[in-house]
């Protein structure tokens, strides 16, 4: 056990300096965006009732905006979670007979019941039609997108992440070279992209290359682990705008939001981020590294191409040994470490879900955390890390279980 570990810790050595160089260009850009709105204490203290001029919550989407490369930014306690997040985003841009294309493949779980679900109040409901192309080979398809992009499309959609599916994030570079290529259709909407996940893991946002929104949950990435709740949606000031005013109200918009407990966990958070991912990342590779040496196939592959977002893939022979792993990282978790874990019905999921999350922030998936749809081909997810050597713990753990 000792051995696997030590082996995949030096023949990932490079990967591992390339984690790190990219941790700190992060760290600067961000700093970067705190010096510039020259951030105090007084943007910590809590507000309450209408929250008229709230300059901690106003400087805070901001900070969030000039790190990612983006004109203006929400960052609300209010965004319950990524897919609440989407879903304000989403209807904030959409209208009645508009047509959203999804050009990665089917969207995650969660988000199918928002956009085509059944009486629901989903986007369907409301009359915005949903169209999507597939991908080939993990990749996106140029001529499927060539072949469905047609004046009705007002939106073009991206997931970032693989969700439950067996492909590899995508980079921020395949993003932009996507949005370079709608737009030589003379596609003039918006580029909208689920950035759950990637958040730090690369030198550039997708704001960076192209797209003209990016949404994600404050308790995966950008959170740090110390954001409670929340989400943020950064892009072009007028698409920003118009999600704000879905946020709270048409004739308010970003005006109002006051928050009783103080913005300093979301600032000391977003401060944090960089280094954290960078800890979740090589944390994902050592995992991954060591399952490989074992002889589970696992994704993304370990490569000299870091992966574009903190998730990994494992695939199982058996239910047993899925659940086996999910129940290893439960039991080097910090909290709830003695709960033993069940397949349970989780909403939004069409199957039995097992999950092990013993996290300081209720499901935090930036803290090491891992779950599975208990079915062929059986297939763990996971994520997360707050540091290094907790997933080294919790690897030690794993080759226990497995070996």
């Amino acid at each position: 056990m000792t051995d696997i570990i030590k082996r995949s810790e030096e023949e990932l050595a490079p990967l591992f300096a390339k984690v790190e160089e990219i941790s700190e260009y992060n760290q600067e850009k961000v700093l970067s965006a705190f010096r510039k709105n020259s951030i105090a204490a007084r943007h910590f203290y809590p507000s309450t009732g209408y929250g008229y001029g709230d300059d901690a919550r106003d400087a805070l989407g901001q900070v969030f905006a000039d790190a990612f490369g983006a004109e203006a930014g929400i960052v609300s306690p209010n965004l319950l979670s990524g897919t609440h997040t989407l879903t304000v985003g989403l209807f904030g841009l959409l209208r009645p007979s508009d047509t959203m294309l999804c050009v990665t493949g089917m969207p995650y779980d969660t988000i199918r019941g928002v956009i085509f679900g059944e009486g629901n109040g989903s986007l369907k409901d409301f009359g915005v039609k949903f169209d999507c192309v597939e991908l080939k080979d993990g990749k996106m398809d140029y001529d499927g997108i060539k072949e469905k992009l047609n004046d009705s499309v007002k939106m073009v959609y991206i997931q970032r992440s693989r969700g439950y599916e067996l492909r590899d994030a995508f980079s921020v570079s395949e993003i932009g070279a996507v949005c370079a290529y709608v737009r030589s259709l003379g596609f003039k909407g918006a580029i909208f992209v689920d950035n759950c996940y990637g958040e730090f893991t690369e030198k550039k946002e997708p704001t960076e290359v192209g797209s003209d929104v990016i949404a994600g949950s404050l308790i995966k990435n950008p959170g740090g682990g110390l954001a409670v709740t929340g989400g943020y949606i950064c892009g072009k000031k007028d698409y920003i705008d118009l999600i704000a005013r879905r946020l709270t109200a048409p004739s308010i918009g970003a005006e109002v939001g006051s928050y009783a407990y103080g913005y300093q966990y979301f600032y000391e958070g977003f401060f944090l981020a960089p280094h954290v991912v960078g800890q979740a990342m090589k944390g994902s590779l050592l995992i991954g590294k060591s399952m490989e040496l074992l002889g589970y196939e696992n994704f993304p592959k370990i490569t000299e191409t870091l992966p574009s977002d903190i998730t990994r893939a494992i695939r199982f022979h058996t239910a047993k040994e899925l659940c086996d792993f999910i129940q290893s990282v439960q039991d080097m978790s910090p909290v709830d470490s003695f709960v033993t874990l069940e397949p349970w019905d989780m909403p939004g999921y069409d199957s039995k879900v097992i999950m092990a999350a013993g996290c300081f922030v209720g499901g935090a998936s930036i803290e090491l955390s891992a779950d599975a749809p208990v079915k062929e081909p059986y297939t763990a997810y996971f994520q997360g890390g707050l540091t290094y050597e907790h997933c080294k713990c919790a690897l030690k753990q794993i080759l226990s279980k497995l070996i």
